[in-house]
């Protein structure tokens, strides 16, 4: 009886210390740095990555109240060493050495607003903030989440380019959240569990840029003509629906926290050679003429591994795909030209 305790203590000691030495041997250090992190993306966002385990240190960076945010964080018991940065100062330190960087700092939509309305405050906060992440962390992969996102990352590109640092594979838009709600709209309307739905989402990240490919979603549904283009329409609208549904108290920042940390996640997971990680990201591309697109991404060890194919599109998708492309255009070249001002 007590040696078959002993022998169970023995094997749950030796349990318990192969689930230490994994989580801070096996698992490499991966420092994340979050701009904008006091803010109503930002902060669930600081909290969804400390409960992530493959962050070592989680660096926090706002133009105020960062210190708070970092406090409150800081104290829950997982892997990552917290640290807050605050002022323009202590951005140099808060990025030093990141692996990935997260950007969700700016102004959030509110009623009435387009994301063209928001271009002026955010294209200059993204610029500053790219010029620094060149100097400090230039071979950090950069999530940017600062809308509008046709547009930021072009400008992004452009900094990147001007300081000599440009890598392609290094810089995505991060579209998630139109692929979470095309999951939601579509196992709502399937009858299927949301859980095993998957949808790929191309084009852009903004209105009828965004073209959710219901004819390749698995598990397939045989959904009528009028159900699939007004979930078309809902998964172009989700943002709008959330910032009417706030009604001037904020935009989409629970969800759009979640599809960050969705992303950021599979990033890691891409650095650290998990193979097969494929998420849609809107990135430098050649699959159109658009210099930029966002589609299925392989992801790896240097960022973006390949860019996949659309694959076969439904005739309503191919109309969709020729409608966003003038718009998607329009939102690159003025990103493009806020840069090189």
């Amino acid at each position: 009886m007590f040696r078959s305790a002993l022998v169970r203590s023995s094997a749950s000691a030796k349990q318990s210390l192969l689930r230490r030495s994994f989580s801070s041997g096996s698992v490499p250090e991966r420092k994340v740095a979050i701009l904008g992190a006091a803010g109503g993306i930002g902060q669930p966002l600081a909290l969804l990555m400390k409960l992530n385990p493959l962050v070592s240190s989680l660096s926090l960076y706002d133009i105020a109240n960062t210190p708070g945010v970092a406090a409150d964080v800081g104290h829950i018991n997982t892997r990552s060493q917290v640290v807050g940065y605050m002022g323009d100062d202590e951005l140099a330190k808060a990025l030093e050495g990141a692996d990935l960087v997260i950007i969700p700092a700016g102004v959030p939509r509110k009623p009435g607003m387009t994301r063209d309305d928001l271009f002026n405050i955010n294209a200059g906060i993204v610029k500053n903030l790219c010029s620094a992440i060149a100097k400090y962390c230039p071979h950090a992969l950069v999530n940017m989440i600062s809308n509008p996102v046709n547009s930021t990352v072009p400008i992004a590109a452009e900094i990147f380019k001007k300081a000599g640092m440009y890598d392609e594979k290094k810089l995505f838009g991060v579209t998630t959240l139109d692929v979470v709600r095309a999951k939601t709209f579509y196992a709502g309307k399937a009858n299927v569990p949301v859980a095993e739905v998957n949808v790929p989402v191309i084009g852009g990240h903004a209105g009828v840029t965004i073209l959710p490919l219901f004819s390749q979603a698995t598990p397939q549904a045989n959904l009528s003509g009028d159900v699939l283009t007004d979930l078309t329409k809902r998964t172009q609208d989700g943002g709008t629906e959330v910032v009417e549904a706030k009604a001037g108290k904020g935009s989409a920042t629970l969800s759009m926290a979640y599809a960050g940390a969705l992303f950021a996640d599979a990033c890691l997971k891409g650095l650290n050679g998990v193979p097969d990680v494929v998420e849609c990201s809107y990135v430098q591309s050649t699959i159109t003429e658009l210099p930029f697109f966002a589609s299925k991404v392989r992801l790896g060890k240097n960022g973006v591994e390949e860019v996949l194919d659309l694959g076969p599109l439904s005739d309503f998708e191919k109309e969709g795909l020729e409608a966003l492309k003038p718009e998607l255009k329009s939102s690159i070249e003025k990103g493009v030209k806020f840069a090189n001002q």
